[in-house]
């Protein structure tokens, strides 16, 4: 396994100060956020799908450094019901970015639509009653969701990208394993797991039992931890909308690797991970507001460095 990077980890640096500090941090690979949810200039997306020398200089920028660029990430609700075109847009250019990048892999969420036709917000299902949720997941996932990932995965075959890897992740359609499978079954292959083990956490999944039901549709791993504040958790639930600031007063708050979840259970992560044949890139990406960005990413560099096999086994026992 690789340790990567999300390019917004140190998205408070520019271009090339955040290349250079991934290398000196240990990073082998880079993950670039490209479009909608992103809070960093890395990626100048039109310029470079309109572009193909300002391409090869992006490209030159990572080689120079001996990094790889493995993959893009346009995180966002491109099934937002008012502002769904722009994000969509989005997401179409950077799989059109990545195949002309010869990129492989794109991270993504699935969206998540209205309740139903005429609403202006999405709107999240984690219950089964009242009856209308029924209504509603039927319209989110027959009327909008499917239709729209069909042409998805069409545009993403024709560009060369191999595997859209959907984010398991609240407040989307695809959010635990069963999701992510059922849109995989009805889409194809080509949809495959982004695997961040701390929305699993927070939601009180088994990141280490997903990786057995996932298998081989995990398509890549965003490595981030979760602490769950017990004494609050325990009254208020992990249902949590209050101030990703106030980490004392939330049941839960994603933080530096290590700090929710100890080496230990990192090792078991990995090596469950390389069990079900995954040996590929984990890529850092640091949300922790209590630690520096710098510092977070040193530190989970640190616990992986630690945790994750670098070689390939080559050991047999002994014939009988």
């Amino acid at each position: 396994m690789q340790i990567g990077m999300v390019s917004d980890s140190l998205g408070h640096l520019p271009f090339g100060e955040m290349l250079d500090t991934a290398k000196r941090l240990g990073i082998a690979g880079i993950e670039i956020n490209s479009a909608n949810w992103t809070s960093a200039s890395h990626c100048d997306l039109a310029g470079l799908v309109k572009s193909a020398a300002a391409r090869k200089t992006f490209k030159a920028e990572f080689a120079k450094r001996g990094l790889e660029l493995i993959a893009l990430n346009a995180n966002g609700n491109q099934l937002h019901p008012t502002d769904g075109e722009r994000q969509s847009k989005g997401l179409y250019d950077t799989i059109t970015l990545a195949g002309q990048l010869e990129v492989e892999t794109v991270v993504l969420m699935s969206g998540l639509p209205a309740g139903g036709p005429g609403d202006k917000l999405p709107n999240w299902v984690v219950s089964s009653w009242p009856p209308e949720t029924q209504t509603i997941l039927k319209y989110q996932w027959d009327d909008v969701l499917l239709p729209y990932w069909k042409k998805l995965a069409e545009h993403a075959k024709k560009t060369g990208v191999t595997s859209l890897a959907v984010e398991l992740h609240g407040n989307q359609v695809v959010y635990n394993v069963p999701t992510l499978l059922r849109l995989r079954k009805e889409i194809g292959p080509i949809v495959r797991a982004n695997l961040d083990p701390s929305h699993l956490m927070w939601m009180d999944a088994d990141p280490l039992a997903a990786i057995d039901a996932l298998g081989a549709a995990i398509g890549h791993v965003h490595a981030k931890d979760t602490f769950v504040n017990r004494p609050v958790a325990d009254v208020a639930s992990r249902l949590e909308n209050g101030s990703l600031m106030n980490i004392p007063g939330r049941a839960w708050s994603y933080i530096t690797l290590g700090y929710g979840h100890g080496e230990s259970w990192w090792r078991d992560f990995c090596y469950r991970l390389r069990m079900v044949g995954y040996d590929g890139w984990l890529a850092i990406e640091h949300e922790d507001v209590m630690l520096s960005r710098v510092e977070g990413v040193q530190r989970s560099v640190d616990v992986l460095k630690s945790a994750a096999p670098g070689e390939a086994s080559d050991f047999k026992p002994q014939a009988m």
